[in-house]
């Protein structure tokens, strides 16, 4: 079954031509031009993948992402015009797990749209991870699950931070670079940004470290990478 898109534009003419473009890729879009009737349209209708663009009429594109992610961990890529980090990290901060800033090549965004995929049809965690299990201090991550636990108490992951942390978890004590966790987590292998990384990274931190500011578990390696401290 091809992938089920919603497009969130409110650029008639955008929305069409990237509906159009999104067919001829073989996934089945719908578009719709605002956060309002996208929410709907969530409520009513399997979703694979959900691209939004940040500027929208009333419910913005970060609002729209911050209450999908109340409820739901499908795959969102933000659009913004505009290419300063300000504007891609607060997207990120949001919620979304990738983005594209216009004007972008369908080709880019269809190949990105196949790396999600492949992500979601390989299972919540690491793919090539045989362990059940993994217990770092208060820390626990069950790949096979799909759970992470501190403390005894479940915490709640996007499927990016869970797959981050599973990659770290796998290989603790090993550095890994930006690219190597594009690669790895994003399934990028000739294209994307560091600051998806940094981004993700600095989210899984408030959810998982007892202070953030001064990490116990994942650390950075500066100039290197990030690995999860043993």
């Amino acid at each position: 079954m091809s992938a089920r898109i919603l497009v969130v534009e409110d650029d008639e003419r955008i929305r069409t031509t990237l509906c159009l473009a999104l067919e001829d890729e073989g996934y089945s879009p719908i578009g719709v031009s605002s956060g309002e009737d996208a929410i709907d349209v969530l409520s009513r209708r399997p979703t694979d993948i959900v691209i939004v663009d940040v500027m929208l009429p009333g419910i913005d594109g970060l609002e729209l992402t911050r209450r999908i992610r109340k409820t739901s961990d499908v795959p969102i890529i933000m659009v913004t015009a505009r290419s300063d980090t300000l504007d891609l990290v607060a997207g990120l901060e949001a919620g979304a797990d990738d983005y594209v800033t216009k004007p972008f090549v369908v080709k880019e965004l269809s190949a990105r749209i196949k790396a999600h995929m492949r992500r979601a049809q390989s299972g919540p965690g690491d793919p090539g991870s045989e362990m059940e299990r993994y217990q770092f201090g208060d820390l626990e991550i069950s790949p096979a699950e799909g759970v992470v636990r501190l403390r005894g108490e479940e915490v709640h992951l996007t499927r990016t931070e869970f797959r981050l942390l599973c990659e770290l978890g796998a290989s603790p004590g090993r550095v890994f670079s930006r690219e190597t966790l594009l690669e790895r987590v994003w399934g990028y292998d000739y294209f994307g940004d560091g600051r998806l990384v940094d981004v993700h990274v600095r989210r899984l931190r408030t959810k998982i470290e007892p202070d953030a500011a001064n990490p116990r578990y994942v650390v950075t390696s500066r100039g290197l990478g990030y690995k999860l401290q043993p």
